[in-house]
């Protein structure tokens, strides 16, 4: 019997240290999610973000931690931001975003594709009232952005939208790219329209109406996503290790380089471009030339 008993306590013990060794390797190679950000390429006029925190005036070069943060424009103001997936917004006078999820997987090392977004990133966002113009990176696989209003539940998959939420309905402008609207609850599947259409959504719960954009609203459309695509040369994201700065175990014992961790962190960091990165394009008018260089 004791025999026995001395058996299970050694399979007991091999099976335990097993099971511990095969957590500790996976711990070891795994990656925590880094914390998504967003940064101030542009503001004109007064805008406010809230962060969940405090409120503060939204300022041109900050960066905040995206989920979460409520971003408003005032009147006669407007901002472009710019996500760490790399998608540019441009607000309009007067617009409320509210950013409820935000999410990235680890970046992908040693990207070369800067049109491409770093990793699989999720969105959603809610836009209750105002305007907002969208230029976004490629998204790879796995992806999503879903804004929504009180009127509609928008799946982007473009690169260029115009997305606006009045009393009177939800507009949706397409430049380049496709969207999937759900019209109210009822409306599951949804519909989709195409680069050049639009669809109006009315607030009363009638039917869509899908159309050509009108040639009088492409102007000003155009210029609302040609401000957020300038806001995304602005800025590209990278990651870092994250730096332990000498914590404290609970123990007392300081945290060094060479300790062991389950997870790595790694963080989120804005790098700005400088003009050297931009390549401008100066037209010099034959009229400014001196005397005899202007043939």
């Amino acid at each position: 019997m004791n025999i026995s008993k001395t058996r299970f306590h050694y399979w007991f013990a091999a099976l335990a240290f097993m099971l511990a060794a095969t957590v500790q390797v996976d711990a070891q190679g795994r990656k925590k999610n880094p914390t998504s950000k967003l940064y101030v390429a542009d503001v004109e006029g007064e805008a406010q973000i809230d962060t969940g925190e405090t409120i503060d005036p939204l300022s041109k070069r900050s960066v905040y931690t995206a989920q979460g943060t409520i971003i408003e424009t005032k009147a006669e103001a407007t901002n472009a931001i710019v996500f760490s997936n790399g998608a540019g917004v441009y607000f309009d006078p007067e617009t409320r975003v509210e950013v409820r999820k935000f999410v990235q997987e680890p970046f992908t090392p040693n990207r070369r594709d800067m049109e491409v977004e770093p990793s699989i990133s999720t969105t959603q966002a809610y836009l209750p009232r105002g305007s907002v113009g969208l230029c976004t990176s490629k998204m790879v696989a796995g992806s999503s952005m879903r804004y929504a209003t009180p009127h509609a539940n928008i799946r982007i998959n473009a690169r260029k939208v115009v997305i606006e939420s009045t009393n009177e309905g939800t507009t949706i402008s397409l430049l380049d790219g496709s969207v999937t609207v759900q019209a109210g609850k009822l409306d599951a599947g949804g519909q989709t329209i195409e680069s050049g259409q639009q669809m109006f959504v009315p607030a009363s719960g009638g039917p869509p109406q899908i159309g050509p954009i009108p040639g009088d609203q492409m102007p000003a459309l155009d210029d609302k996503v040609a401000i957020a695509c300038m806001a995304r040369k602005t800025v590209y994201f990278e990651t870092q290790q994250k730096e332990t700065g000498g914590e404290v175990t609970q123990d007392g014992e300081e945290i060094t380089a060479f300790d062991e961790s389950e997870d790595e962190e790694e963080e989120i960091v804005a790098v700005e471009t400088t003009p050297e990165d931009i390549p401008v394009q100066l037209t010099v008018s034959a009229a400014s030339l001196p005397a005899g260089q202007n043939q």
